[in-house]
């Protein structure tokens, strides 16, 4: 079986033989987004990119061409962004939540159309997105066999680690996996003046280890292995290709389901955003 693990590389014969071995599909979201002044934009999808490539690598699967937008400025990420980067341009890739979560629908739609048993989609982007990506996976699954995991990465390490923002637990996790876009000198840069601030940067970065990065990327993938042991399956199922309309059917169901959407909510420790922000417009989306 080939090494190579990701969808857009592999030529027919071996993403075949690939999915064959383990007929299951990974997908990485991500998001670039500002993780204060000692981090790259692109740490969560650093981390779920390589969370994928690597499971697919230790535990067989194709990994899908990476997402790295994602749902933000609605909801409880606008008092959110108001308090960590004020009125700063966000310089970020984000999306608003029925747009993602209607493109979502049709990823899953060529996961089922391509054949594959399960999906497993890892967000390196958390704080509740994920409820929402998973309450779309489910009612997906009500015209689609295929069995579909929808994980934010601190979830996979819930008793042992507590996730966080561009603190000593995201930044441990670079300093791993992406020692290159972690600059820890800059520390202090959001005291200087025209520095844009805080910048959502993590008040106990300083606490980051490669160490900790390493044990928190191993437990990771250890939890992916549990559970493709424990629910995967490579027993195939007649399968018809889902049309449009089918999707659009299901993205209606999910529509009807808005109220439930933890992107359109805003949390209740949360203070509301001030008026005079440019965030507020986005705290109460309508969809």
């Amino acid at each position: 079986m080939t090494h190579k693990t990701r969808w857009a590389e592999l030529f027919p014969d071996e993403f075949l033989e690939r999915q064959t071995q383990k007929s299951i599909i990974y997908l990485p979201l991500g998001i670039c987004e500002p993780h204060g002044h000692i981090s790259t934009f692109g740490l969560d999808t650093f981390k779920a990119d390589y969370l994928c490539d690597e499971s697919a690598r230790r535990f067989g699967g194709i990994v899908a061409p990476t997402l790295a937008y994602q749902i933000h400025e609605a909801g409880y990420h606008a008092p959110w962004l108001a308090e960590v980067l004020g009125e700063q341009p966000a310089l970020m890739t984000g999306m608003p939540p029925h747009v993602m979560l209607h493109f979502f629908l049709y990823q899953l739609r060529s996961f089922h159309n391509a054949g594959f048993n399960t999906a497993i989609i890892i967000s390196g982007h958390s704080g509740g997105n994920q409820h929402d990506f998973r309450l779309a996976a489910k009612l997906f699954g009500e015209v689609s066999d295929m069995k579909i995991w929808v994980f934010a990465d601190p979830e996979l390490v819930a008793d042992f680690y507590e996730g966080d923002h561009a603190g000593q637990y995201e930044i441990s996790q670079s300093l791993y996996l992406r020692p290159d876009t972690i600059d820890l000198s800059k520390v202090n840069r959001m005291y200087e003046s025209g520095s844009l601030g805080r910048f959502a940067q993590g008040e106990d970065a300083l606490e980051a280890s490669a160490e900790k990065g390493k044990d928190i990327i191993e437990k990771s993938l250890a939890f992916i292995e549990q559970l493709i042991l424990k629910n995967h399956t490579e027993e195939k199922q007649a399968r018809k290709i889902l049309s449009y309309e089918v999707v659009e059917m299901v993205f209606e169901k999910l529509r009807e389901r808005r109220s439930e959407w933890v992107t359109l909510q805003k949390y209740d420790f949360q203070n509301p955003t001030p008026e005079d922000s440019q965030w507020k417009e986005f705290e109460t989306v309508k969809v």
